[in-house]
């Protein structure tokens, strides 16, 4: 086969005007090329312009502000510093050039040296000798300061150095923590603190009898067993009979309950004089953080609104809501609750709390313990706004603080009795024994052979964990001695027939958790055994509480573990400030106090025993011969 030739195309030909139309592209790339370019660089001038007009601009705002502040500043708006004889504006923008400060500085060190007080007024320095002038003229300078500040909204700038109005709150805050909210005078007798306004009133003296308070019989006739008031309801009585929002502080058994249950009921009959038709909804409302505790508030409540006519309603959790639903809709005064099932109830729209005009909170460190502040919050936006507050409560922390300054007066008076601080029973003789998780089962029996040989006497015996209080109870149980328990696990019904056993004498000795542990009045306890220590020191002197009550001695065994160690600093500070024996093996465990953990990065610390070996100094040889 032959070769294949082929032709070259001449320039008329298709092939020819393909290779021109190329050329004619590339020439528009390139020049639209070059008009991209020149737009990019127009562009770029542009904004270069733009950008130094926009500066030259800034530096006019910029001087035009500077010689307005400077304006101000000739006018005598801007406050003057006290110590250091500085202008300072409202932003803090303007200072004194370095050498200007320094200057002053050493001027000032040089009359203080020389024993004279600077003080500047409106910019000049007055040197005055004497001590308590300088001082009487530098407080009413910086009382006037203050006002103004407040009204114009400048920066403080206080004797001792510069501060803003935020960070004056800051400190008026945390000064309030350890204080309370309370204002005013202060008074102290028999180890009865009384803070709060007027509270040197005579109206607002202590009762020293109940005949003194001014009472109904019928009101009264519930005290007729006590000879007289206890400390906190003779300190109590005058201000919440006469309306004043109202804290207490005091140890368990000091009897709270008719504190301000007398009160309580003094209050519905006040309004129920004033109004012709039976009240429907109820008046009074007194919150708790077990179902145990209100039961018992309501058993008292009932007993003494008796013979007035007062009528009291308990609401809490595990039972049936119908008996409560039909109380509540007949007509009640008083309602006593959990958090809980009062706002289940006041969702279902069958408790109407609009007109309760006085509002309690047992044991409110406990109830916020529980996790209970937004129901707390919620029951009690749902009440009268002109309330009057009671809180009563063991101890004082920082959340119940701030509970107290959300919803009550600016400035209620408050009582403590004792101390505000955790504090155990002086009543109950406390035994400590620190012992293997494994003997515990064997020491209780002997314990109990000691304490309950009669079997008659109330001894209880508190576990940790729910599970522990049954294992505990079928422990005894099988070993001979006749047992209750009460925990979390068991039904309402079971948990009230226990405690009603214990309490009449039917079972003496009752396994029990926490639940138990707060507010509960159970008389005669003679016995406290802790057979397992608690998560927290307050809990442990709530638990010692249930004994030595009403002025009658009790003792508290208490069982410590190696896993307890951490709690062993804050229990030897409780056992020492009572006055109790501390063992020689609880100090081995160390005592210092446990730091609060960091609720982002937990506890960043080491515990470090008594008895821990010091130190040793390690030494490393810096010889660079060595491999």
């Amino acid at each position: 086969m032959g070769r294949k030739h082929e032709r070259t195309a001449l320039p008329g030909e298709p092939q020819a005007r393909h290779i021109t139309e190329n050329h004619e592209i590339e020439a528009r790339k390139k020049n639209k090329f070059i008009a991209e370019a020149e737009h990019k660089r127009k562009l770029e001038e542009t904004e270069l312009e733009v950008g130094i007009e926009t500066k030259k601009e800034k530096k006019k705002k910029k001087k035009e502000k500077r010689e307005n502040e400077e304006e101000i500043l000739n006018n005598g708006l801007a406050l003057d510093c006290v110590k250091e004889g500085e202008a300072v504006d409202r932003s803090g923008e303007i200072c004194e050039k370095k050498k200007k400060k320094k200057h002053k500085r050493e001027k000032e060190q040089e009359n203080l040296n020389n024993g004279l007080l600077l003080d500047s007024v409106n910019g000049s320095e007055t040197l005055n000798g004497s001590d308590e002038i300088g001082k009487k003229k530098k407080n009413e300078h910086k009382k006037q300061r203050k006002e103004e500040s407040f009204s114009d909204g400048l920066v403080l700038d206080d004797a001792n150095g510069r501060e803003t109005l935020g960070e004056s709150i800051q400190k008026c805050d945390e000064n309030k923590k350890n204080d309370a909210i309370v204002d005013g005078e202060v008074r102290e007798s028999d180890g009865v603190v009384v803070s709060g306004n007027d509270i040197n009133d005579s109206k607002y003296g202590a009762l020293k009898s109940f005949a003194e308070s001014g009472l109904p019989k019928e009101v009264l006739e519930c005290c007729m067993n006590f000879e007289k008031p206890s400390p906190i309801q003779s300190h109590s009585w005058p201000f919440l009979l006469h309306g004043r929002d109202f804290i207490g502080i005091a140890a368990t058994g000091s009897g709270k309950t008719l504190a301000f249950g007398i009160p309580a009921i003094m209050h519905v009959l006040e309004k129920r004089k004033n109004k012709a038709l039976k009240r429907v909804n109820p008046l009074c409302l007194v919150l708790s953080p077990t179902r145990e505790l209100a039961q018992q508030i309501s058993d008292v409540l009932c007993d003494s609104g008796k013979p007035c006519g007062v009528r009291s309603v308990c609401v809490y959790g595990g039972t049936s809501k119908g008996p409560q639903i039909s109380s509540l809709k007949s007509g009640v005064d008083i309602v006593i609750g959990t958090p809980g099932r009062l706002k289940d109830l006041i969702e279902m729209r069958v408790c109407y709390l609009k007109e309760v005009s006085f509002v309690v909170l047992d044991e409110a460190d406990r109830m916020l313990d529980m996790g209970f502040e937004p129901e707390v919050r919620s029951i009690l936006s749902q009440t009268c706004s002109a309330r009057q507050m009671v809180m009563f409560s063991a101890t004082w922390p920082l959340p119940v603080h701030q509970l107290a300054q959300e919803f009550m007066d600016p400035h209620p008076v408050k009582v403590v009795i004792g101390s505000e601080d955790l504090a155990a029973n002086h009543d109950v003789m406390q035994i400590v024994e620190v012992l293997e998780d494994r003997s515990r089962d064997e020491r209780l029996l002997c314990l109990l052979e000691k304490y309950h040989k009669s079997r008659r006497n109330r001894v209880l015996v508190f576990v940790l964990y729910k599970k522990e209080a049954s294992r505990v109870e079928s422990m005894l149980q099988k070993r001979g001695w006749k047992a209750v328990s009460i925990s979390g696990d068991k039904a309402q019904h079971a948990r009230t027939k226990a405690l009603s056993l214990f309490k009449e004498g039917s079972c003496p000795l009752m396994i029990a958790t926490d639940v138990a542990a707060r507010g509960l009045d159970i008389p005669d306890v003679e016995v406290v055994i802790n057979y397992s220590f608690p998560l927290t020191t307050e809990d442990y002197v709530h638990r010692i509480g249930r004994t030595g009550r009403a002025g009658k001695k009790g003792v508290a065994h208490t069982f410590f573990m190696k896993e307890n160690k951490g709690l062993s600093g804050e229990l030897v500070n409780v056992l020492r400030e009572a006055g109790q024996i501390v063992p020689a093996d609880l100090l081995n465990f160390g005592t210092h106090v446990k730091k609060k953990e960091s609720k982002l990065y937990g506890a960043h610390f080491r515990e470090i025993a008594a008895n821990a070996p010091k130190a040793t100094k390690i030494t490393f040889n810096s010889s660079d011969d060595e491999a």
